[in-house]
């Protein structure tokens, strides 16, 4: 990419030309690509869009900077709209025993799984904390990506569950990226309340969700409904206190059975429902009718060697938008990769590559509730958008453990990465 100035008293601040654009806006089935176009930025939003033959004339004068992509891609900034970047320790031990014939039972029962994570997050603290996650958070950023959604879970206590919210917020002042924050303080019951679960339920609902909202550290609230998590009445009580404090649910939903959590959460106007591997089609039509967005985890699929594919073609017949996430957690999907995702969502689950990347930009987006502002490259939006170099714009799900990311801009600015 060749850079030079522009005119000091010009009316965009910087310019790209000579590019192709995937829009991801209309004409879906084809990217919605612009060849050999060009994108302009005033301030943090996108000023003009269209082919470079179409510019206004002189347009070279009209930008500060003018940016030569030489024929590469540009797409929307990739968008992580599932993961639990803050935790403290890894789980690596685990894995190695489970690969030797250890049962997660047996290992949970000797103080691992979940709760060997809650035990490392509540020994750290925020800047601990802060500072694991920006090691993760580094290698989205490598890969395109200008948003992501962080989830508590791990502290299951206020104090803890504060902790990890703050350093998700932390984050977001030291990197040019978007940090949504999720409290999922209904992550797991856990041991001191295994005997008293509604009062783990009022301990969420009057204490720590109102703690967190007090700070202004909540973007929004998920639960983990499932055989194994809560209950849907537990967790409609949870969607309630959420919609009485003004915040938006999503809901980790039908991973290993069917309890209709995905129909409830639609019941409450869900951003989205999650893994829904078992989902039936009654959840998917509650789901269409609401606008809830199907969130894909094909990251977790795959490292617990799941067999039940989420309802993917119910998904397309009742047309509700997939989007697709890493799910990065130190227990049940490592990754840190969401162009493997993107590759795990076409080979593992049989999405087309063009519904692999809407699953990571505009649908990403509608997930965490910020469709008006981000995921496409429209007139107006914010300048978020990562540059490709690659011939072919499928070949951001073709390759496995390659990353052709040349450049990122966030709010119209280049950034490294």
């Amino acid at each position: 990419m060749k850079e030079h100035e522009g005119s000091g008293e010009a009316s965009w601040d910087a310019l790209w030309t000579n590019v192709n654009l995937a829009t991801m806006n209309e004409d879906l089935e084809n990217y919605g690509v612009i060849e050999h176009g060009a994108i302009a930025v005033a301030g943090s939003n996108i000023a003009w869009i269209g082919k470079t033959s179409e510019l206004p004339k002189p347009s070279v004068l009209s930008a500060k900077k003018v940016y030569d992509c030489e024929g590469k891609w540009l797409t929307p900034g990739l968008i992580d709209c599932h993961t639990h970047l803050v935790f403290g320790g890894n789980r690596a031990q685990e894995f190695e025993q489970r690969l030797n014939g250890i049962s997660y039972e047996a290992i949970a029962k000797a103080g691992g799984g979940i709760r060997s994570t809650v035990t490392a997050t509540r020994k750290a603290t925020t800047e601990e904390l802060t500072g694991y996650a920006e090691r993760r958070l580094r290698s989205l950023q490598r890969e395109g990506v200008t948003m992501v959604e962080i989830k508590s879970g791990y502290g299951l206590d206020v104090d803890t569950e504060l902790t990890m919210l703050r350093a998700a917020r932390a984050l977001e002042q030291r990197h040019p990226i978007d940090i949504k924050t999720t409290f999922l303080g209904a992550h797991t019951i856990p041991e001191d309340y295994e005997s008293r679960r509604g009062d783990y339920v009022n301990q969420v609902c009057d204490h720590m969700l109102p703690a967190a909202v007090n700070e202004n550290l909540v973007d929004a609230v998920d639960v983990f409904c499932e055989s194994i998590g809560f209950t849907p009445a537990e967790t409609a009580k949870i969607f309630s206190t959420a919609h009485k404090l003004g915040l938006p649910v999503k809901v980790h939903a039908d991973q290993l059975s069917d309890t209709g959590g995905a129909k409830l959460a639609a019941q409450y106007n869900a951003l989205s429902a999650d893994h829904i591997e078992y989902a039936s089609e009654d959840s998917v039509k509650a789901m269409a009718e609401q606008g809830t967005v199907a969130v894909l985890l094909p990251g977790a699929f795959y490292f617990l060697r799941e067999t039940q594919l989420p309802p993917i073609e119910q998904l397309r017949e009742h047309k509700v938008p997939m989007a697709i996430a890493t799910d990065a957690n130190p227990g049940s999907s490592p990754t840190l990769s969401l162009l493997l995702m993107m590759n795990m969502a076409c080979t593992l689950f049989r999405l087309a590559p063009v519904e692999a990347l809407a699953g990571v930009t505009r649908n990403a987006a509608k997930a965490l509730g910020v469709a008006q502002e981000r995921g496409t490259l429209e007139l107006g939006k914010r300048a978020d958008f990562a540059l490709w170099d690659i011939e072919d714009i499928a070949e951001l799900s073709y390759w496995i453990g390659a990353n052709y990311c040349v450049g990122v801009v966030k709010d119209g600015v280049l950034v490294a990465v």
